[in-house]
């Protein structure tokens, strides 16, 4: 495999184990609306585990407010009992053609288990970059052991691959402190 492939695929790997960070961490509820919170919840829609997203639309009238408003008002029932069903702990309020969910105040106890929980998000964010850098190192060295390139061009690639961690690491410190900042004040 070419050494630019290698960093390449490298910081490919890097940018999803970002973008897997910033789904995780959309689901964890920060005191206020996000639709994200509904991305796990699925409903059996005719015997088809059915995304809730795909069958109504959310929107935010309210900052503390989702209003799930179902594209077939028949599976409004299915749609509550998903939710009741899921780990949300949210109880929805159903009109008969849409379903409100009032996201709670967070109190200061919960903000800070929240916290350590988008820190551990990142951990494990961490831990992946590190081992993509890991698997492009060894790449590398059987690429210099084979003679594919030399001592001088395989340090020169060393380092941009230990640059490109440097960089996705910086990248997943900062979607931790923004999201940790709108934890807990709310």
């Amino acid at each position: 495999m070419a050494s630019n492939e290698v960093i390449q695929k490298a910081e490919d790997k890097m940018q999803k184990a970002q973008q897997v960070l910033e789904r995780d961490l959309g689901s964890i509820r920060a005191g206020r609306a996000n639709a994200s919170l509904l991305d796990k919840v699925s409903v059996d829609y005719y015997g088809a585990p059915t995304p809730l997203n795909q069958m109504a639309s959310i929107s935010i009238p309210e900052p503390r407010v989702l209003l799930v408003t179902p594209y077939d008002k028949t599976v409004l029932n299915d749609i509550e009992q998903a939710i009741l069903m899921s780990d949300l702990g949210i109880n929805p309020a159903n009109d008969g053609s849409a379903i409100r969910l009032v996201i709670p105040q967070l109190t200061e106890e919960t903000r800070k288990d929240l916290a350590k929980s988008v820190k551990a998000e990142g951990e494990k964010a961490k831990v992946a970059v590190r081992n993509i850098r890991r698997d492009a190192m060894d790449t590398l060295k059987k690429g210099n052991k084979n003679g594919d390139y030399n001592d001088d061009e395989f340090h020169d690639l060393e380092k941009q691959t230990q640059d490109s961690t440097d960089k996705a690491i910086k990248v997943v410190d900062e979607i931790v402190a923004n999201k940790e900042k709108e934890v807990l004040e709310g």
